[in-house]
């Protein structure tokens, strides 16, 4: 289990690093627009990007909290559909990974 422990110090490590990144977003986003009409026009496109990362970054949070949990309850590494355990290779690639190849 000592793999587990790694694997969640990481995680810990990259969901305190997501949960920063949200708050930039957040602030970014709920800052006044520029009062310039064309400045304001670049700033809204902007931030439609910015809100999309901000979308992906807050499923990557809920992700990682969910892979916690399940390391503390001893799901972590098998397969919810099958039961089968996940290959190392895709807990590396997505440690977060709730299937094996086969049922995802």
């Amino acid at each position: 289990m000592n793999n587990h422990s790694t694997v969640k110090a990481a995680l810990e490590t990259k969901l305190n690093e997501l949960l920063q990144r949200a708050v930039g977003i957040e602030d970014v986003l709920s800052s006044p627009g520029s009062p310039d009409w064309q400045d304001n026009a670049i700033e809204s496109e902007q931030d439609e990007v910015l809100s999309e990362v901000g979308a992906v970054t807050k499923n990557e949070i809920h992700e990682i909290k969910l892979a916690l949990s399940r390391i503390e309850s001893g799901t972590y590494g098998k397969c919810s559909s099958c039961g089968a355990n996940i290959p190392a290779e895709r807990l590396a690639a997505i440690p977060y990974a709730t299937t094996c190849v086969k049922c995802a």
